[in-house]
């Protein structure tokens, strides 16, 4: 019943070693700067009670080396020092499969998939869909395979959950030859996010996933909403790529598409220079300045125009997106958010549901600000719509599809 679940990035990867058995993580560690001059591998290990027993004096024991680390292959040699030398022994407890993340599985994978060869060439070939992200996961996968080549590895992909999309959610309306030679369409993404957070809300509210009305806010420094009917997405507003929807950290979300000729015509704007513009130098970035709320907050109490702005510009949106799914669902019983954004910043929370009494919305603002851990109500009793805040668990819900694909 373990699993090791690796998060792969270009030059970094992070992975948890979690006990199935009790949905509880048993060591984490991080893997960075890989490529460069001097890399950095920190690995934590949790200590647990067992039944009955006190909780251990130290809750966790975190280790770091800095050296160089050419390679992905090297840094899982690292990765592996690190459980031999400061535990959990694999020996001890051996993974029976590895999970790994993977942004875009574009329209041929549609659940967690075992990894093959061709499976492989697969996630290779969207790399065009996901230059940014693919290439890095295709990297962790390659060495994750030489270094435990004796169980299953299986792909999780985030836009796997919104493939129930229907058609008339995921096309565009652009020449259709076109759009299917070159593979565009509405993919969605933080779909393992969503997945996990909709499957929550309905355990914590002791309701049947089937029968709910949900949209689901995941506000991070990326953000998307998405619609789920009966535990099935049905309108998500991340596009093609990650770029189109909700106003972000550093991106855009949803723009005229003319914006984008106009710059390239009247400020010559090349196509890499329009790419870094909405998809870093945008959002909240392009109008305030900064990128934590925190920030933004802060600066909106000093009385910055700019940064009270960038709020109402990102209210709006949220409000937008809300009041457009629960048209297209026909109503609503659960709003949850999740995230760092929708976790812990009350004050959005409270902007962007405020409009929503007609409804049935009913916050209470003192469960609002409440500071709580753990899934939790924050909308009144006699709301007609649950408001929640349930922190996510990526890292769980590939764990839970990996060994359900697995063994």
């Amino acid at each position: 019943m373990i699993v090791l679940v690796v998060n792969s990035g270009s030059s970094s990867f992070k992975y948890q070693l979690l006990d199935m058995a009790h949905e509880r993580v048993l060591a984490s560690g991080l893997v960075e700067r890989i490529g460069e001059d001097t890399g950095v591998a920190t690995h934590t290990v949790r200590f647990h009670a067992e039944p009955g027993q006190p909780a251990p004096a130290v809750l966790d024991s975190t280790h770091q080396i800095e050296r160089p680390i050419p390679d992905h292959t090297a840094g899982f040699a690292l990765m592996l020092d690190a459980f031999a030398e400061h535990g959990p022994s694999l020996d001890d407890h051996p993974p029976v499969a590895v999970g790994h993340r993977v942004v875009h599985g574009g329209a041929r994978f549609f659940e967690a998939t075992v990894i093959t060869d061709l499976v492989e060439i697969n996630i290779d070939e969207l790399s065009v869909l996901a230059p940014l992200h693919n290439p890095g996961a295709l990297q962790g996968i390659r060495a994750a395979r030489r270094a435990f080549a004796d169980i299953p590895h299986v792909a999780v992909f985030d836009t796997a959950f919104h493939q129930t999309l229907p058609a008339a959610a995921y096309t565009y309306a652009i020449d259709r030859e076109l759009a299917e030679r070159h593979r565009i369409r509405r993919y969605g993404f933080h779909g393992t996010s969503h997945s996990y957070v909709s499957a929550t809300a309905a355990e914590f509210l002791g309701r049947d996933l089937a029968e709910l009305k949900q949209i689901v806010f995941h506000l991070g420094n990326g953000a998307s909403v998405t619609a789920i009917d009966g535990g099935r997405s049905v309108e998500t507003s991340m596009g093609l790529t990650p770029l189109e929807g909700l106003v972000m950290g550093t991106r855009s979300g949803d723009l005229d598409p003319a914006v984008l000729l106009h710059l390239a015509r009247r400020a010559s704007m090349s196509i890499d220079d329009l790419d870094r513009l909405l998809n870093k130098n945008s959002g909240i970035l392009g109008l305030a300045g900064v990128t934590d709320m925190r920030d933004l907050a802060a600066r909106r109490g000093a009385g910055d125009e700019g940064a009270q702005l960038a709020f109402d510009v990102y209210i709006h949106r949220l409000r937008a997106y809300a009041g457009a799914y629960i048209a297209q669902l026909g109503g609503v019983d659960v709003i949850s958010f999740t995230a760092g954004v929708g976790e812990n910043d009350a004050a959005i929370r409270a902007a962007a549901v405020e409009t929503l009494g007609f409804a049935g919305v009913e916050l209470n603002p003192e469960r609002n600000t409440a500071r709580e851990r753990g899934a939790r109500r924050i909308s009144t009793d006699d709301s007609r719509v649950a408001v929640l805040v349930v922190p996510t668990n990526e890292e769980l819900e590939i764990a839970r599809q990996t060994l359900a694909s697995a063994t």
